[in-house]
């Protein structure tokens, strides 16, 4: 029958610096896990502080009250009788260090620091913690007086080491210690480790997953072994949205999968192994050979057996089965990740719902039916009987626990939580208007419908009195400084409508509290700077500003099928447009003619300059290579410098722009993920003088091929 273990691993949606709801969190986690007959139990990196605290973890509180949190778990005779894996951060010698804990039976067995940081694109691990740097090397660390008391010891391992049960060895790999070249996982799997735990705060992307399962499979593949990864789920505060997607993988197949998307707070997946299958995989001539010169690490004693002889001595006891992987389409993605971060958001910052300004346009209306997306993900959880979700559905609509609401109908809830508003002017359409009405009868937002001339008119006849100057629009003979000037009122006061409408709504109807309100500028607006600064997409937060206007047509090409939602069509065969200037019998503005370039050149772009750490001239010469079978080399040359003109002058306006959920690679968010200046010489003289000789050199290059 071989030796059978049930091993668990968690995906907790934990709260910076909620520590009170972090150990309740982990404990019932533990508690799931004994229940499923789990003998080891890991949970995600800084699971008791929640990953997302910055620069608290250069603060003493944070690590005093870790300990608490510790100290609690340790005291606790429910954690008893399981291998537990826990993280926290923890000085030593003054020095901070981001940990695993391992723990078993109210003692601590090993502190493990992590070795590689991950300090790139929305990471700053090295401003925090310092890695550790002594391989397969442990000191003596001493516990702080309240720990001592609870465990008995006085010092514990501190370092890089295993630990030793009776049936197995374990061994401790942490998040971007997996992505680096020369992973821990094959120094341990050569020395006879057969569990590697990797505890991971990872956040989501677009088509991200498929990488990071690729990497978790390779880690056993040719090294044999069985990986447990957990992973932090949920906002944490934060722009990102940690995606769970825990997962059991033995000798390179996945055997245990959890959810990449939902809004519960603990997911527990378990799987039970057969320890021989990895002995069986590991007889490999080659593998032993490099096995026997590996060098060692310390190993830690623990009285424990991973094993149940019981499990073994039951025929009805099996192995788990291997599971297909399961990926969501980057159109199922949009709908499901930003809707929990909104929901996160939401439920936590015990505001009374959303507002958005629903102008007609995709953008607005991908927001829109992000939001829908998330009351069916809430109803769905209450009907399953999530406490939590209920609980939280209860606050949000204004119900007591007494009043036995649930929400069990998505147009319901969102009517109750939902609230969008048509701002039309003039220089509005009745198309747009009719758009934005019937999308939110088919949501069930409160809807309200408005014109806002008197409101421009007033603002208007205020410059004209002061100046005794009339701005007119281009279309009534005005310049262009006149025309961009009366859009941008227009724009920046609906702003304003936006928020006295998110503060009072609350109470016309009757209700405590205010809104949130909702942005909706794409990440390709935003990386041009195709927006008014302080207009309506200035907001609370935004859960479109990481996703590309191409994905978005694709979400809602999805949605209206999947969300049986045929208003949705209309949006998708409207042209882009502001709606800011008059509209003639010759004239109706468009976004991409505004812009000189189109959307998916924009996408374009965005990769280049930062995905490919593109300047202008290296991203002129990726695309003449990539556009020469539709453009000429001039106009490419056009577009190159005229989206870095504007990228430069724009680039002040991401200072101010609202947290987005991140969903994609090239997002211009200004320090925070695009650390590059607000302030540049928009000429480029240097680099668009190279592009200039170049653009000739092929010119000439191809004149004298045609002569051939």
């Amino acid at each position: 029958m071989g030796h059978l273990i049930t091993v668990a691993t968690c995906s907790l949606n934990q709260w910076a610096l909620d520590f009170k709801g972090n150990l309740e969190r982990t404990l019932k986690s533990i508690r799931i896990a004994k229940q499923r007959g789990a003998t080891l139990r890991i949970g995600p990196e800084l699971e008791l502080t929640g990953y997302g605290c910055a620069d608290h973890f250069l603060e003493g509180d944070t690590y005093l009250h870790s300990w608490e949190v510790l100290g609690q778990i340790l005291g606790d005779k429910e954690t008893e009788g399981i291998l537990l894996d826990l993280g926290m951060p923890v000085m030593h010698k003054n020095v901070k260090y981001n940990c695993r804990v391992i723990v078993l039976n109210g003692k601590i067995l090993l502190i493990r620091p992590k070795m590689f940081m991950a300090n790139d694109g929305n990471y700053r691990e090295l401003r925090w913690f310092t890695p550790w740097g002594k391989h397969r090397v442990t000191e003596e660390y001493f516990l702080p007086r309240m720990i001592q008391k609870v465990t008995g010891q006085k010092t514990v391992p501190f370092g890089d080491a295993v630990i030793s049960t009776h049936d197995s060895c374990i061994g401790v790999e942490m998040c971007e210690e997996l992505f680096t070249p020369n992973s821990p996982h094959i120094g341990l799997s050569l020395d006879g480790v057969e569990i590697i735990t990797n505890s991971s705060g990872s956040h989501h992307e677009l088509r991200k997953l498929q990488t990071r399962v690729d990497l978790i499979k390779e880690a056993t593949l040719k090294s044999g072994g069985i990986y447990l990864y957990a992973n932090q789920k949920g906002c944490d505060g934060d722009r990102l949205y940690y995606d769970g997607c825990a997962m059991i993988v033995v000798n390179g197949q996945v055997v245990a999968q959890g959810a990449q998307f939902s809004i519960g707070d603990v997911e527990v997946v378990t799987a039970t192994i057969d320890l021989e299958d990895v002995r069986a995989f590991r007889t490999n001539c080659s593998r032993g050979i490099q096995a026997s010169t590996a060098p060692s690490f310390r190993r830690i004693e623990a009285d424990h057996a991973l094993s149940d002889g019981r499990l073994e001595d039951n025929p009805a006891v099996r192995p788990t089965t291997l599971k297909p992987i399961f990926y969501h389409t980057p159109e199922e993605e949009i709908s499901l990740g930003p809707a929990c971060w909104l929901w996160d958001y939401l439920r936590r910052s015990k505001t009374s719902g959303f507002f958005l300004p629903l102008s007609g346009g995709i953008d607005s209306c991908a927001t829109a039916t992000i939001v829908a997306s998330m009351c069916r993900l809430v109803v769905k959880s209450c009907g399953q009987g999530d406490e939590q979700t209920i609980a939280d559905a209860r606050h949000v609509a204004g119900e007591t626990a007494e009043s036995g609401y649930i929400p069990t109908d998505p147009q319901e809830f969102a009517h109750r939580i939902f609230h969008t508003c048509y701002m039309g002017t003039k220089n509005s359409s009745g198309e747009t208007r009719a758009r934005a009405k019937e999308l939110a009868e088919t949501i069930g937002s409160y809807h309200v419908d408005l014109n806002m001339d008197t409101v421009v008119a007033a603002m208007q006849m205020l410059f004209s009195l002061v100046t005794g100057k009339t701005a007119n629009f281009r279309a009534h003979g005005g310049s262009n400084v006149e025309n961009l000037a009366l859009q941008n009122i227009q724009a920046r006061l609906r702003m304003v409508i936006a928020y006295v409408f998110a503060q009072l709504l609350p109470w016309v109807r009757g209700r405590p509290g205010s809104l949130l309100v909702l942005g909706s500028a794409n990440v390709d607006e935003c990386l041009r700077g195709y927006f008014t600064k302080y207009d309506c997409s200035s907001a609370d937060i935004n859960p479109i500003g990481g996703i590309s206007k191409s994905d978005l047509r694709r979400f809602i090409a999805y949605a209206q099928l999947s969300f049986n939602m045929p208003i949705l069509e209309s949006f998708l065969d409207a042209t882009p447009t502001a709606e800011l200037e008059p509209i003639t019998e010759t004239y109706v503005q468009s976004d991409e003619v505004d812009m000189g370039m189109t959307y998916d050149e924009l996408t374009e772009f965005g990769r280049l300059r930062k995905v490919q750490k593109c300047g202008p001239y290296s991203m002129f010469t990726k695309l003449v290579h990539l556009w020469s079978d539709r453009l000429e080399v001039a106009e490419i040359a056009v577009k190159v410098k005229r989206f870095f003109f504007y990228y430069s002058i724009n680039r002040h306006k991401m200072t101010t722009l609202t947290p987005a959920y991140h969903a994609e690679s090239y997002s211009p968010d200004d320090n925070r993920f695009d650390l590059r200046p607000f302030l540049y010489n928009a000429s480029w003289a240097w680099q668009f003088e190279k592009i200039d000789r170049t653009v000739l050199v092929i010119q000439k290059e191809q004149a004298e091929l045609k002569k051939d």
